[in-house]
């Protein structure tokens, strides 16, 4: 299990993008943490069936693994989904190294990087991505019990 048990001075976050299952798995956990124990999502709503169809990323500091994010196409465009940081490394720019990480992997494909990206927002996480350029659309609505906005790059 990661020990995220301590408060972590703002230190550089370095991104991977994850290819083997050990990684895949270090990124499972901190989403579990962060969603099912923290937020209370159902735990069959955080796996999802779309799992093996995303980039997937994970973030250390110190080389402690503390978030994580994915992203995927879809038939509306590029979808950034489960940005997720444990509680003790928030605020410390691990948020904005993996949004950052996403787009510019994202960016390097070249038949993908004009298409529409979204998001869902959490509505406590929308500044974060409005500091990247996402926009709200629409109405607010809920997802697992949770406020959010639909958020665009303009």
């Amino acid at each position: 299990m990661i020990d995220s048990t301590k408060r972590v001075e703002k230190l550089p976050v370095e991104i991977i993008k994850i290819v083997d299952l050990s990684d895949l798995e270090l990124a499972h956990q901190i989403r579990y943490e962060v969603f099912v124990i923290g937020q209370h999502v159902p735990e069959e709503e955080e796996i999802d069936q779309y799992e093996h169809d995303c980039r997937h990323f994970l973030a250390k500091v110190n080389g402690i693994p503390c978030g994580a994010a994915r992203w995927r196409i879809t038939d509306k465009g590029v979808k950034l989904e489960r940005f997720a940081v444990l509680e003790n490394f928030r605020g410390q720019g691990v948020g904005s190294a993996l949004v950052q990480a996403v787009l510019l992997d994202i960016q390097g494909i070249p038949e993908i990087k004009d298409r529409l990206h979204y998001l869902h927002a959490q509505l406590s996480a929308m500044p974060l991505y409005q500091k990247f350029g996402f926009k709200p659309v629409g109405e607010m609505f809920r997802e697992c019990e949770i406020d959010h906005y639909k958020m665009v790059l303009s």
